[in-house]
């Protein structure tokens, strides 16, 4: 097996890990509330906690990764939310769990735009949406097994252990990857002949580069940078009520049993999961034979318009199983686009992968944030758990929109001869 495959296999289970970490408090959530006494506005700013710093700390984190190399940066990142993770487990208040959460949030910030450089340093052009699907199907997978990791645990020994065990495997995934990784294939000896052939190209100008900083002052008047950042935010706002708010709307909204919901709350994650290998695989394939626009275009908005569809009609379907299945089908169907959006990241940012991937996560997170919280002071003002998935499946058919606007052919440009790539101002010279 060629090294990138075991660079994939060790960005597979960060992601099952990440998933595991973040969906925990949503699967916990229920008896959290009931504990700790917290009403729906208050667990809305509890899980809205974390996207506000998580999205505050995506651009820099992104960037540090560009900079300094994914293997020191995601170990970083790693070793920072499980301890955090940990720290969950021990709160004792509604303040206390927010300042956590709000910590755990930075963080985790950038471990996905730092996943995505990697890629971008690892794999060739026309299989980087594959590996992007490997690496968001990863996430799904975790989400799908969380609650029969939770639940069992919370049952035994109270919703704190669980916290407690989760935050302890990611220190064994950062061992593992800062024994073997390396940042580029060049660095790492056993690098077959064959794999730095096929790398060769227009890859290894992304090697080349060494660790770059994006060049702001020319991004910022890109308009497909901004189309990308827009298209990101209003997917956000559907995507977030699956990691924070659908456990509670099945328990609340919909009427089940804790048990009911641990089993029939890992659909819409499974179906997730195939979603994101589908979609990878379908813009790839569609890439090779009809060119990049039309095979990043056409999986990304049809994903988005389809999810949109789902989530307006269970907003309208009151039988708890089908409200599940149509769930299910919108988070496929959405996750399709998922690993095409961040292969858009690489098409578009080149060498500036991390913080173009970070900026757009940035964009995203600041959408699961306004979603996390907009949901809970919707219950609160009109006691319907059914009105904020109306507002979200809005947001989803403007995403879906928006992706026909962005062009995957358009790279950044870069920073102009003598202009300072992070400020836009001049570079210092040697008598400055």
């Amino acid at each position: 097996m060629l090294n990138r495959h075991w660079v994939l296999v060790l960005l597979f289970f960060l992601s099952v890990i990440t998933y595991i970490d973040r969906v925990c408090i949503s699967v916990a959530g229920p008896v959290m509330q009931q504990e700790l006494g917290l009403t729906p506005t208050m667990w809305g700013w509890v899980v809205g906690a974390f996207t506000i710093s998580y999205a505050l700390f995506e651009i820099p984190t992104g960037a540090m990764g560009d900079k300094y190399g994914s293997r020191v940066t995601l170990s970083r990142i790693v070793l920072w939310w499980s301890a955090f993770t940990v720290l969950t487990g021990a709160v004792s208040n509604f303040f206390v769990l927010l300042a956590t959460r709000f910590l755990f949030g930075i963080g985790e910030a950038g471990a996905y735009p730092n996943a995505s450089s990697t890629i971008s340093r690892w794999f060739p052009k026309a299989q980087r949406a594959r590996a992007s699907s490997v690496v968001w199907g990863a996430s799904r997978l975790g989400g799908a097994i969380s609650p029969f990791l939770v639940i069992p645990i919370q049952n035994a020994y109270g919703w704190r252990m669980t916290f407690f065990i989760f935050g302890l495997v990611g220190i064994v995934w950062v061992a593992v990857w800062y024994y073997w990784f390396r940042d580029t294939p060049d660095q790492k000896a056993s690098t077959t002949a064959e794999e730095r052939e096929e790398m060769a190209g227009e890859n290894q100008t992304v090697q080349d580069a060494g660790h770059l900083s994006l060049p702001w002052s020319v991004a910022l008047r890109n308009q497909n940078f901004w189309t990308l950042l827009i298209m990101y935010h209003t997917y956000c706002w559907g995507s977030y009520f699956y990691l924070s708010w659908l456990h509670t709307f099945l328990v609340k909204g919909r009427g089940m049993s804790q048990d009911q919901m641990k089993s029939f709350s890992s659909l819409p994650f499974l179906v997730g999961f195939c979603g994101n290998l589908l979609g990878g695989f379908v813009s790839d394939y569609l890439v090779r034979h009809y060119g990049l626009k039309i095979g990043r275009r056409t999986v990304g908005a049809a994903g988005l318009a389809l999810s949109g569809v789902c989530m307006l009609t269970t907003a309208y379907t009151a039988d708890p199983v089908m409200s599940v299945v149509l769930l299910a089908l919108g988070y496929g169907a959405m996750d399709c686009m998922l690993p095409v959006s961040w292969a858009v990241c690489l098409d578009v940012g080149k060498k500036y992968a991390g913080a173009l991937s970070g900026s757009m996560n940035m964009a995203g997170q600041l959408g699961s944030f306004g979603s996390s919280i907009a949901f809970g002071y919707l219950v609160d003002c009109y006691q319907s758990y059914d009105l904020p998935l109306k507002l979200f499946s809005a947001m989803l058919f403007i995403s879906a929109w928006l992706f026909t606007r962005i062009d995957p052919t358009e790279e950044l440009p870069v920073a102009p001869v003598g202009e300072n790539p992070v400020l836009g101002a001049p570079m210092p010279t040697a008598a400055s």
